[in-house]
């Protein structure tokens, strides 16, 4: 049996069932009505089996008929999918990228992707907004956002990028003057500065299995991560942040882990991008650069 033409027979089959008739899916294939009925009688043919019910109003499939348009309809989509990975892998990412983000984790980490992927790649321009508003990317035009945490159900497409970790850290100054933190219990005799964007001041952190719950009266309650690291910076007391907000300063000594091993559960990184049977180069190119940095 001719391959091509076997390819051609199960494309007309599942164009004449989505179309609902011959003279349609002869338009969506360019050609006649006479010549898509002849290929789907020579599929029948071969098969021994009727898969149509013709009729002067409407075309139907027999039984035999929707189980075999089924699987030829998961064999097109196949081939359709692997022709367009293909192409697109031969693609170069062009045009202007649009991204969005949260503006801590955007300011702190995307800018650093973003800087990375535009010299790599210079037919590309990105417009990025950095916004702790949910935007809505299908409306608004973004190409990809950056979400932590869990995500709704919806109909976007996903990729996990990594996960954002968490730890407690005190100023050197401060734990010189209130003394050490040797368990979670020690953490309700110390001065708390607490990101809390909603809710009651409480703090549940982990260590393997092990948990603790830590509620009491913050003295700095703030609902911003950048300003609970500042007032921690100047001593004001331990706080629990995510490592990308106090890295560079554990780093430089200005911050000192407390509990070592002890912080929230790490929240998720997701990319988050339209719907669509294939991502564009511009988008995979970010995508893939993200996951390599993470």
């Amino acid at each position: 049996m001719n391959t091509t033409m076997e390819i051609i027979e199960l494309r007309a089959l599942t164009i004449v069932v989505e179309r609902g008739t011959f003279t349609a899916a002869a338009e969506a294939m360019k050609t006649d009505k006479a010549h898509v009925s002849r290929i789907v009688s020579r599929l029948e043919k071969k098969l021994g089996a009727q898969l149509l019910q013709r009729s002067t109003r409407q075309l139907s499939l027999t039984e035999v008929g929707r189980e075999f348009y089924e699987r030829a309809a998961g064999i097109i989509l196949a081939l359709e999918e692997t022709e367009a990975s293909v192409a697109q892998s031969m693609g170069r990412p062009t045009g202007v990228l649009k991204v969005t983000a949260g503006t801590e984790y955007g300011s702190l980490v995307v800018n650093q992707w973003i800087t990375a992927y535009l010299k790599l790649h210079g037919d590309v321009r990105i417009e990025a907004e950095f916004t702790n508003r949910v935007t809505d990317i299908i409306h608004e035009g973004f190409d990809v956002a950056i979400r932590i945490g869990a995500l709704p159900d919806s109909e976007l497409s996903v990729r996990k990028l990594g996960e954002v970790s968490y730890g407690l850290y005190a100023s050197p100054e401060y734990l010189k003057l209130s003394g050490p933190v040797r368990t979670p219990e020690d953490l309700a005799h110390h001065d708390l500065v607490m990101f809390a964007p909603r809710g009651r001041p409480s703090w549940k952190i982990v260590k393997g299995r092990q948990t603790a719950e830590i509620e009491s009266a913050p003295r700095y309650l703030v609902n911003n991560n950048q300003a609970a690291l500042e007032a921690t910076l100047r001593g004001l007391g331990v706080a629990l942040l995510p490592r990308f907000v106090a890295g560079p300063n554990i780093d430089a000594g200005r911050l000192l882990t407390v509990l070592d091993g002890w912080g929230k559960i790490p929240a998720p990184v997701h990319a988050v991008f339209p719907s669509s049977r294939y991502m564009a180069p511009k988008v995979r190119a970010f995508v893939d650069l993200a996951i390599q940095t993470f």
